[in-house]
């Protein structure tokens, strides 16, 4: 499970609260501010390109699903339902290229898989 961005702002608001405290040694409040700093840095990055992403690849999957469904909505929310949405016919087209052989639907899947991975990387991923 990937966590939602309000989460992991809700959880660095907290860590921020619990280290404002006085009694807080300076070495553990250096290290916690500096890993919410990191944490904060990923999540804007991860919001700032979450719809874009989605978009892409809900365009992608239903494409090679040949779903005609579109996105009535841009807000994450939708987006995201509409990418669970298609992501289950894709596990279901898999299985039945798999078990038909058909080969080449396969690698068209494995290479929007890929392409779906590649878009999600981060700015701190390895290359």
């Amino acid at each position: 499970m990937t966590p939602q961005v309000p989460s992991v702002l809700a959880e660095m608001a907290q860590l921020l609260v619990r280290n404002s405290a006085p009694d807080v040694a300076p070495g553990e409040r250096a290290n916690a501010l500096t890993l919410a700093a990191a944490v904060l840095g990923v999540a804007a990055e991860v919001w700032d390109a979450a719809a874009e992403n989605l978009v892409q690849e809900n365009r992608a999957l239903a494409a090679l699903l040949d779903d005609a469904a579109g996105e009535a909505s841009l807000r994450l929310s939708a987006l995201r339902a509409e990418n669970a949405r298609l992501r289950s016919l894709l596990i279901a087209a898999h299985a039945a290229a798999e078990e038909a052989g058909d080969t080449a639907r396969e690698e068209a899947i494995w290479a929007e898989l890929i392409a779906s991975t590649e878009r999600r990387k981060l700015s701190i991923s390895p290359s």
